[in-house]
């Protein structure tokens, strides 16, 4: 084996003192910056490269396939692991690759022609090399296409030699899948090595001639899944500095959530999702509980209700929020009382016992029967009970457990909370943006009345199957404090994509939302993930959760407002979210920035010429002859 070692310094004299007087007199530093970055120690094995103990080996691409669609290295850029990826690319001339591949051809041919002869079956990979040679050579004659020398390396690193083996392995199982072929630099490692580093020097001279188009598909600027041809502004990729342009109804599923601390952009950051889906004609329905959302409704002629005891908004628990004149297999008075009981589970704040349950269930069926609804659909068109009748049923009821259920709606009927749950339903949804306001609402009631609104939206969602649709929580950690709430946000977000929906929950409580079983099952459901500045208690469970690299533990820590960490699928990276003068405007919740802005300008501003001030620029796609 052979073994170099560099050391870091070497003294002239062994004498510290007369070193530093030495170092005095010139004015000389005893380190320089080669020092400070320098290896400890570098030994150089005949294929690996092991520095400061960690092993390093690098790879070259020695064929690639027929064929490659856009941003084929994806899956190579975004390996998540430690190392260095390398490509240089040198020009050819023209008349070089001209002569070349006329060289080829007519090899080509004749080797064709030497079987036809000899009556043998055609070699169909010949075959198909003179075709694409044919095809290539005409474009390059057009001026369509240019010729490069491309060398494409990779460096994987590992602490001990088996590290080094199983990453060996993976990378030439992720390259075989995407139709590369790679050797390891043997006996050749140092310049392999050297050849990864910053330093723009291509020791080691792998090359092969590719066209233009490969090339560019090969660049990793961008990628395919986060610049969507009809998606929206997200912001701008830290990393690249691109722009993430992006269509979140692309995904799997087009749910979303978002975690940050108060005041770091979290709802900033959704509303002006809400702003820019909106002009692409996507419905979106909130559940807003701090009045976050009011002025976006004012400006996009939006319906706000404010749902609170002294609002004219009500919604009726025992009405069938399904329209009951359509046709279904489905038996709506079961399907009802099957949530009531979630409801009143809710409504109680305990767990009720199997005879309460029983009794609660028969008083369900008695209370619809006294206004004539039974499992009939010719009767479901008649009006629907509430509260109070259900409390009647009970009162009338010779249990005691019927007795003491009927003591908790008290409350809820003639009570402080009677302006709330019992009466008829006065709402409807016939606006492109529907935002629910919850913030009047006493905190014990905020939960229930947050189901509540859940329940009826997702009924009205499943009848516009067709309509893109966003429902977002805001503040979502209401509904992860009880079971059968947060079962039922789960079940909304395993169903959204079934019915056109993307799901958006928001928590600035990641601790209530995570250690909830349904809550880690509504972030295993969502597609993308958005981290905003996080509190430094909530790292490690995010860290865990997500698989957080030190640096991206780092970054939560310290984010600047409104930069954060966005996943999408199995992509992640750095956004800055941006937006304009005048979508800021409308969306700022800043008390001293809401007092400078002209509210009557913004009020006169109608969709129409909203949608006219936010048309995407669209420049004109070059020919390929500009290539």
């Amino acid at each position: 084996m052979l073994n170099i070692f560099k050391k870091l310094r070497k003294t002239k004299k062994d004498n510290k003192a007369e070193q530093g007087f030495e170092a005095l007199n010139t004015k000389t530093p005893l380190l320089t910056i080669k020092d400070l970055i320098a290896p400890s120690y570098l030994e150089i094995d005949f294929r690996d490269v092991i520095v400061n103990s960690t092993i390093n080996r690098t790879f070259y691409v020695t064929d690639y396939p027929r064929t490659v669609n856009p941003n084929f290295l994806d899956p190579l850029i975004n390996i998540e692991e430690e190392g260095a990826i390398t490509l240089y690319v040198y020009p050819i001339s023209v008349d070089e690759i001209l002569e070349t591949l006329r060289q080829k051809i007519a090899e080509l041919e004749a080797s064709l022609m030497i079987q036809m002869q000899k009556g043998k079956v055609l070699d169909p990979k010949e075959k198909v090399k003179l075709e694409d040679a044919q095809k290539l050579i005409d474009r390059i004659a057009a001026g369509h296409e240019r010729f490069f020398k491309v060398g494409l390396y990779m460096r994987i690193q590992a602490k001990n030699k088996k590290g080094i083996k199983n990453k060996t392995i993976t990378l030439r199982s992720l390259l075989s899948a995407i139709g590369l072929k790679v050797n390891s630099t043997l006996l050749n490692a140092e310049n392999g090595f050297n050849s990864t580093l910053p330093l723009m020097q291509d020791r080691l001279r792998k090359h092969h001639e590719l066209d233009t188009t490969t090339i560019s598909y090969m660049f990793p600027f961008t990628s395919y899944h986060l610049a969507h041809p009809d998606g929206i502004l997200y912001g701008i990729n830290l990393h690249s500095r691109s722009l993430v342009i992006f269509n979140r109804f692309r995904m799997p599923n087009a749910n979303e959530v978002v975690f940050a601390t108060s005041g770091a952009g979290k709802s900033y950051y959704v509303k002006l999702q809400v702003l820019r889906y909106m002009l692409l004609g996507v419905h979106c329905f909130i559940i807003d509980p701090e009045h976050e959302y009011d002025r976006l409704a004012k400006v996009l002629d939006g319906s706000y209700i404010n749902f609170s005891t002294t609002s004219d908004n009500k919604i009726n628990p025992f009405e069938f929020f399904t329209d009951p004149t359509k046709k279904t297999r489905r038996n709506l008075l079961q399907d009802k009382i099957l949530s009531l009981h979630r409801f009143f589970r809710l409504l109680f704040r305990t767990e009720l016992n199997a005879l309460e349950t029983a009794i609660l269930d028969k008083a369900l069926f008695l209370t619809y029967r006294e206004k004539g609804i039974t499992n009939d659909p010719s009767t479901w068109t008649k009006e629907p009970p509430l509260l109070e009748d259900l409390y009647k049923i009970l009162k009338g009821m010779p249990e005691k457990e019927a007795q003491g259920l009927a003591e908790r709606l008290l409350p809820y009927v003639v009570g402080s909370a009677s302006g709330v749950f019992n009466q008829p339903t006065t709402i409807k949804l016939d606006n492109q943006l529907v935002i629910f306001s919850v913030r009047d609402l006493r905190d014990e009631l905020r939960p229930l009345a947050m189901y509540l609104i859940l329940d009826y939206l997702w009924s009205k969602i499943k009848e516009l199957r067709e309509v893109q649709k966003l429902l977002i929580i805001d503040e979502a950690w209401h509904l992860m404090q009880f079971e059968d709430s947060a079962q039922f946000v789960f079940s909304i977000a395993k169903r959204a994509r079934k019915y056109n929906l993307g799901l958006t929950t928001i928590s600035q409580d990641v601790d209530e939302f995570i250690n909830s079983k349904y809550g880690k099952a509504v972030i295993t459901n969502s597609s993308m993930k958005m981290l905003l500045k996080q509190d430094s208690s909530a790292i490690p469970l995010l860290a865990k959760l997500f698989n957080l690299t030190v640096g991206e533990k780092e970054f939560l820590t310290n984010a600047p407002v409104g930069e954060g960490l966005f996943f999408a699928g199995k992509y992640h990276l750095g956004l800055r979210v941006i937006s304009s003068q005048l979508e800021h405007q409308l969306i700022t919740s800043k008390p001293g920035e809401i007092k400078k802005i002209n509210e009557d300008i913004l009020l006169n501003l109608t969709k129409d010429k909203l949608l006219e001030y936010s048309k995407p620029y669209n420049p004109a796609v070059p020919s390929t002859s500009a290539f």
